[in-house]
């Protein structure tokens, strides 16, 4: 299966009878699905349909879906409510006596509410069933474009993190190899530390020294830890291999190896060893965050 990414756009036009349409899906990144449709009067029962046919397609991502209709040939009636402007010119000769103020014109009449109505035209039931139809089959074209697009940029996303994994190997193998882990490099720099301590005063126990010497040489050894770090690159590849909405799995490999590695910085004793593990660190920190935008 393909890796998508959770970030597209697609449009799709339409037209049926008098209608002319035109969808816009945008989608975004978030923790689940959510699809949040904006649909015109009369086009109602379309939400159903498009959240079903989203839901069977996506998994993760908020997607904007916006439907604008226009239909064409199709003039609005505009009338006078003469109700209206009986009463509002009964009212306008009933304060002219009091106020001294020039007579209503024609278009300040027109402007009041009220006095005006517009009219839409009248739909065709059959035009309209047609209309929604159509709109429903635009949907499913724009939802296919928008897919696509999500597993073009899912492919982009999976070759990023596929270098990602192949920087931190590489980094680990550094790690593992620096001179400063080695156990001959640990106890010599232990026994010059201990050799200083002896010099300074007579009150140090030697036995118990090399104890603490052991102690924390076996504290600072960092194999379990490079060897999680490769468990979970052998994992991280097998899912992006594998494909399909594997983003929150891929997170929390981010997190886990976002723990590790900052393991290997607390126990470094070593320049080297720690400035392999803040680079390291920073790789992973970019892998989560590509990891983010993936389905």
């Amino acid at each position: 299966m393909a890796l998508s990414s959770m970030t597209g756009f697609a449009r799709c036009h339409g037209a049926s009878g008098p209608y002319t349409f035109e969808w816009e899906l945008k989608s975004v990144n978030a923790k689940g699905f959510d699809l949040r449709v904006r649909l015109p009067q009369g086009f109602d029962e379309l939400d159903a349909h498009a959240k079903k046919r989203a839901g069977e397609l996506l998994s993760r991502g908020t997607v904007y879906a916006n439907l604008n209709v226009k239909r064409t040939n199709a003039a609005a009636t505009v009338r006078v409510n003469e109700d209206v402007l009986n009463a509002v010119l009964k009212a306008a000769a009933l304060i002219s006596g009091k106020v001294d103020a020039v007579a209503p014109s024609i278009d300040g009449l027109l402007a009041i509410k009220g006095v005006v109505e517009v009219a839409e035209p009248e739909g065709d039931e059959e035009e309209d069933k047609a209309a929604r139809g159509a709109a429903a089959e635009a949907f499913d074209k724009a939802l296919d474009e928008l897919v696509a697009m999500r597993k073009r940029e899912g492919t982009s996303l999976g070759q990023i993190l596929t270098q990602r994994v192949d920087e931190i190997e590489q980094l680990a193998k550094k790690a593992e190899a620096a001179p400063g882990r080695k156990p001959e490099a640990i106890k010599a720099k232990l026994a010059e530390q201990i050799a200083a301590l002896l010099d300074t005063s007579d009150r140090f126990d030697s036995d118990r020294l090399m104890q603490e010497a052991i102690l924390i040489a076996t504290k600072a050894d960092i194999r379990e830890e490079l060897d999680r770090i490769a468990s979970h690159i052998a994992q991280a590849r097998e899912l992006i291999g594998k494909g399909g909405p594997i983003g929150r799995k891929l997170d929390f490999l981010a997190q886990e190896f976002h723990r590790e590695v900052n393991t290997c910085c607390s126990k470094s004793n070593d320049i080297e060893l720690t400035n392999t593990g803040l680079a390291m660190k920073n790789v992973v920190e970019q892998f989560r965050e590509q990891v983010q935008n993936l389905e």
